[in-house]
């Protein structure tokens, strides 16, 4: 039997997708590049690989060759977690950026070295069962001859277009009509496939240590960037334990920093010191209260998230329960309360899940931080580079101070959820400082008020600002809205109502199957058979 309803409250009305083999992605074509890798005798892991490689290529606007990942993967017995990010370069000290007021965002100086492929072929070599290169298939055939540009990823990508026309080599492979694609406008990027071809002939070898490498180290040298070969021959993802909080019966797991999964983790902590069930949905109450404990957790890594190894405060420190029950008696319900925080900007990204017959789930993140990243594309090879450098910052002393060879804070995180150690659910939503608050949100709505998973991706979500001002969705009531005013909230309009609440996909473990949910705010979709 279900833990949830079968109730869909919200507007959408989009319908979960029941079968033993499903694939949710934020792009239809990428979704079904995976759902042909189970068709051909895959396994999850193979799925995922095919839709993160596809994605680079038809949804450009928030991921590429050059982004990073992270992956949390029940693989039929375990979980186990992949950290996909880069390191900064060697001649990254603090001295370099002692001019900037804040870390740059665009240009080489924005830039540390992508993990995306190794992701891809250390998840391959580990769990895959077809050939590498059959992964690669469907993206190189639509950056070859070409695919129709979906509706939103064309508002993302004209958004983006004014502020990156001064870079030469992005105008001239994602301009090449000085303006971004129409939706239902065909795009081709042979230079792409060309790339994506070397990455599979050589199973990801040329893109740190052959030629490929070459032409990044290179690029960076020519236009006075710190990356070097030598950094990209250091470059090696972590496989790591993912940590966790306990929450009415269910386990939330997330990745350990660098990445800011920890953030949901100390929010859903707070509220378990409260009676969420016992909170109308949607209700003044229920928001208030989730909005006060994910600033406090913003607030506690914004101080402590760094590479591990430069961290003060372990993340079992921030995790404790006593700390936890601490943090939840600062809460007042009749007021709200700023604590000084600060969290980073909203950004790019994609999230996919996939699961088989055979049980095994993933969980999949991978991203270029903002959009298109740093703006940055390697001349001839279409690989458009990540900024996650801006995740670093200045302040002297602060664990996140940018350094060398240092992995960055990260927003990027992907999660899942199990149940008396077995696998309940792999999800995701994707978006900048959004994805900790959407994970809070989707296992609240899950598991305190019983809803299905397409409707927890329906519901209107809220979000936390950078100055602790809070956006939220027009699907939640009025007369709730003026509550949260009065008791203090600072409610302000989201500057992108379309991208700023994030994008949900979800796969549910069910008796004889999955359910499968993907989020009607953006363009893609969950399949299965």
């Amino acid at each position: 039997m279900s833990s949830f309803t079968w109730d869909f409250p919200y507007p959408s009305q989009r319908m979960p997708v029941l079968a033993k083999n499903v694939v949710a992605t934020s792009q239809p074509l990428a979704a079904q590049a995976g759902l042909q890798a189970l068709y051909r005798g895959g396994n999850a892991v193979d799925a995922a690989i095919a839709a993160a490689i596809t994605l680079t290529v038809v949804e450009p606007t928030s991921n590429g060759i050059g982004s990073d990942a992270f992956i949390i993967l029940w693989d039929g017995e375990k979980l186990v977690g992949l950290n996909a990010s880069g390191r900064s370069p060697a001649g990254w000290t603090p001295e370099r950026f002692q001019a900037h007021a804040a870390m740059p965002t665009l240009g080489w100086d924005a830039v540390t070295v992508p993990g995306c492929v190794s992701a891809w072929v250390s998840l391959s070599q580990r769990y895959g069962k077809l050939p590498f290169e059959q992964l690669f298939e469907a993206a190189i055939r639509y950056a070859r001859e070409s695919y129709m540009v979906s509706p939103i990823t064309a508002v993302s990508w004209a958004r983006q277009a004014e502020n990156l026309k001064g870079f030469s080599e992005f105008s001239w492979t994602f301009l090449p009509k000085d303006r971004a694609p129409y939706p239902g406008e065909r795009f081709y990027c042979p230079q792409m496939a060309e790339t994506l071809e070397e990455i599979a002939t050589t199973k990801g070898e040329s893109f740190y240590r052959g030629a490929l490498a070459e032409r990044i180290a290179l690029a960076s040298a020519s236009e006075g960037g710190a990356m070097s070969a030598e950094d990209l021959a250091a470059h090696e993802c972590t496989w790591d334990e993912p940590i966790h909080v306990d929450y009415r019966g269910y386990r939330l797991h997330e990745m350990p920093p660098n990445g800011q999964g920890i953030a949901a983790l100390i929010a859903l902590g707070i509220l378990e010191n409260f009676d969420m069930a016992a909170l109308e949905c949607d209700s003044a109450d229920s928001l208030h209260v989730q909005i006060e404990a994910m600033k406090l957790a913003f607030a506690d890594i914004w101080r402590h998230l760094a590479d591990p190894a430069t961290m003060q405060v372990k993340a079992a420190e921030l995790l404790d329960r006593g700390y936890l029950a601490q943090r939840a008696k600062l809460i007042d319900m009749k007021r709200a309360h700023d604590p000084v925080s600060g969290i980073p900007k909203a950004g790019g990204t994609v999230y996919l899940t996939t699961a088989d017959e055979r049980g095994m789930m993933v969980s999949f993140i991978q991203s270029n931080y903002m959009g298109f990243g740093s703006g940055v594309v390697v001349p001839g090879t279409g690989i458009s580079m990540q900024n996650r450098g801006a995740g670093f910052n200045l302040k002297p002393g602060h664990p996140n101070l940018v350094g060398p060879r240092k992995r960055p804070y990260q927003t990027i995180i992907p999660g899942f959820l199990t149940r008396d150690g077995q696998p309940v659910m792999a999800f995701g939503v994707m978006g900048g400082a959004m994805q900790p608050q959407g994970h809070l949100q989707m296992i609240l709505r899950l598991v305190d008020y019983k809803q299905n998973p397409q409707a927890c991706s329906d519901g209107a979500r809220w979000i936390v600002n950078p100055d602790c001002t809070v956006s939220i969705e027009d699907g939640v009531k009025p007369l709730v809205r003026e509550e949260l005013a009065r008791r203090g909230h600072r409610i302000v309009s989201a500057d992108a109502p379309m991208f700023g609440f994030g994008g949900a996909q979800l796969i549910h473990r069910h008796e004889d199957g999955y359910v499968a949910a993907s989020d009607h705010r953006k363009d893609g979709c969950a399949i299965g058979y």
